[in-house]
């Protein structure tokens, strides 16, 4: 990794691996959401899939709470980057595998979201959107995709009630797909990641098109309109 940016981009037999590491919590700062769009396009034009991972118990914190409490331009400016980041992960051009390595709250936890498999690392983690708990609404954005993934039963708990859960529990919500030992969640992504370039790729992107799409389509038509109503404007 270079000394300025935060993220990192290597091949592992094919596989990109997007590591990031802002050595702390892995805030989506500008900085981040930039050098992660850079390496998703990268990934899209070369390999037959890719591994997003964090660092060592921190996958990660979500929005740059410095900014995002900084003025209410900075913050619109932020979401709106990281909503677009967000959105590219989620409808990927190809497989897109999440190593999940610890913490991943409010912006990290819809990071989680958009993954087409997640692995996860078992310990004391935390996952989940905690916007109401700390007296924000939940953002169209975040519901959205909440609903796209999440079980029906565990979307109110979910986001209404900020329910924040394990790495086990996260699993059964529809969080992640796995849990496994911290050494073994890279690995075991890599594995998937190969399981899922063995299919056409093709066909692989067109039904992630027909499946996400539709979704896709309606958080960016009303993203404007529903930060500035969160942000007071």
């Amino acid at each position: 990794m270079s000394m300025t940016s935060p993220v990192a981009y290597n091949l592992d037999e094919g596989v990109a691996v997007i590591t990031m590491d802002d050595g702390k919590a892995n805030a989506l700062s500008e900085a981040m959401i930039a050098a992660l769009l850079e390496a998703l396009a990268r990934a899209e034009n070369d390999p037959s899939a890719a591994v997003l991972v964090g660092r060592t118990d921190r996958f990660c914190a979500g929005f740059d709470l410095k900014v995002m409490m900084s003025s209410p331009e900075a913050a619109l400016a932020l979401l709106g980057s990281g909503s677009g980041l967000l959105m590219k992960l989620y409808g990927a051009k190809l497989p897109l595998v999440l190593a999940v390595t610890g913490h991943a709250l409010a912006g990290g936890a819809l990071v989680v979201l958009t993954g087409d498999v997640r692995i996860g690392a078992a310990g004391a983690f935390r996952i989940g959107l905690n916007e109401v708990s700390i007296g924000m609404p939940v953002p169209l954005l975040a519901m959205e995709l909440a609903r796209s993934r999440l079980l029906p039963t565990e979307l109110g708990p979910a986001t209404l009630q900020s329910k924040i859960y394990s790495p086990e529990d996260a699993v059964r919500a529809g969080y992640l797909d796995e849990v496994v030992p911290a050494d073994r969640v890279l690995p075991r992504a890599l594995e998937e990641a190969r399981r899922l370039a063995g299919l056409p790729k093709a066909a692989y992107v067109g039904t992630k098109k027909r499946q996400r799409g539709k979704t896709i389509e309606y958080i960016l038509s009303n993203l404007e309109s529903d930060a500035a109503d969160m942000l007071g404007g």
